[in-house]
């Protein structure tokens, strides 16, 4: 087979949508169960509608602003640590490149290959770029696995909102006192929705992704009303 075709055959590979994917699961995910909750209680305490509806809006608000910050904090973390990493890397490569030059021998002995072909590889390895070879090799770092989190805030704030919107339209149901219901009915409707497309993005099955959103997101429900039943706050 033609390199070309095997280069396009590996574009189904999924492993580069990790970063942002991660991100838009959670975001949906807590998109629905929270703002699902929050409106449950609000609907529980009988308020009127436009409170209701108020409540719905500045929870997906508040919790889309909160996760994409929180995302941005924490992957911007994982940067600080893999930029650590690639300038104590250079600091090791200019005081000790005979150790560092073995030690990537050792790991391509680890890996297979014999001492004599694995120096070969090693040695080319230096003469290109022994930097990227021991980021790569040595410490797992590789340029689609980068973690960007900018991307990863975008992709939270933008599912986590579409998250809220599905319970927060259950808020408008036909049925006077039926509020809550109707969104507990939306919001795991959301989870179905939300669990076959991560596992379509994912590339996986569809059974096991889904069922585990859907059984997550109804968990969380579930305890949340009734932690709201024992305060007598919440009575679906």
């Amino acid at each position: 087979m033609a390199l070309e075709e095997v280069y396009k055959r590996n574009l189904h590979h999924k492993t580069h949508r990790a970063g942002w994917l991660r991100a838009a699961v959670l975001g949906a995910n807590d998109g629905l169960v929270s703002t699902a909750s929050l409106m449950i209680g609000v609907a529980a305490a009988r308020a009127d509608q436009s409170f209701l509806v108020t409540a719905g809006a500045a929870g997906i608000a508040a919790g889309a602003m909160s996760m994409a910050v929180g995302e941005y904090v924490s992957v911007r973390s994982q940067n600080d640590i893999e930029e650590s990493d690639r300038l104590l890397e250079i600091e090791h490569l200019a005081i000790d490149p005979e150790g560092e030059f073995e030690e990537l021998v050792h790991i391509y002995m680890a890996r297979g290959l014999s001492r004599d072909l694995a120096e070969q590889v090693a040695e080319a390895m230096h003469k290109k770029d022994p930097l990227e070879a021991h980021l790569r090799d040595e410490l797992g770092q590789h340029p689609h696995t980068k973690a960007r989190p900018v991307q990863a805030a975008i992709a939270s704030a933008i599912s986590f909102t579409a998250g809220g919107l599905v319970p927060f339209v259950g808020a408008f149901a036909p049925t006077p006192g039926k509020a809550a219901w109707s969104i507990v009915a939306f919001a795991i409707a959301g989870l179905l929705v939300t669990g076959i497309v991560s596992a379509r993005t994912a590339g996986s099955k569809l059974l096991i992704p889904t069922l585990r959103v859907v059984a997550g997101g109804c968990l969380g429900m579930a305890i949340t009303a009734g932690i709201g039943q024992a305060l007598h706050i919440s009575g679906i």
